[in-house]
C-alpha cells in the first residue's frame, strides 16, 4: 500500500500511467528485438520509478544522488523511444503520446530535484 505522501505526488501516478501504458506497447514491438532494444527500454523505465522509490525514502545528498539516478534513467528512456519511433515500432501519435508523458515526468523531477536540499 503506498503511503499517504506517495499516493499525493503526481510523479508517482504519471511513472505508474506510463508504465501501464508502455508494457503492453512493448509486445508489439518486433520479436527479434525483445531482449535487447526492447528490453534496454522496459529496464530503463523500471529504472526511472525504482530510482523515484528510493528516493522518497531517503534524504539530503541520498535523495539527490537517486533522483539524479532517476534523471539518467529518463534520458535512456527518451532515446529508446525515439529510437523505437525512428525503426516504426511507434505511430507518430504514440510517440507523441509518450514524448508527453515523459516530458511532464522531466518537468515533475526536475522540481523535486530543485525543492530537496
Amino acid at each position: 500500500m503506498a503511503s499517504k505522501q506517495e499516493s499525493e505526488m503526481p510523479i508517482f501516478t504519471r511513472t505508474f500511467d506510463f508504465l501501464t501504458w508502455l508494457l503492453p506497447l512493448t509486445n508489439q514491438f518486433p520479436r527479434a528485438h525483445r531482449f535487447t532494444a526492447t528490453a534496454r527500454l522496459l529496464d530503463a523505465a523500471f529504472d526511472v520509478r525504482e530510482r523515484l522509490e528510493e528516493a522518497q525514502y531517503r534524504s539530503g545528498k541520498e535523495r539527490l544522488e537517486r533522483l539524479a539516478r532517476a534523471d539518467e534513467a529518463l534520458a535512456r528512456v527518451r532515446l529508446y523511444l525515439r529510437l523505437a519511433a525512428k525503426w516504426d515500432w511507434l505511430t507518430a501519435g504514440q510517440y507523441q503520446h509518450a514524448a508527453a508523458m515523459v516530458a511532464e515526468i522531466g518537468r515533475l523531477l526536475g522540481g523535486w530535484r530543485k525543492v530537496t536540499h
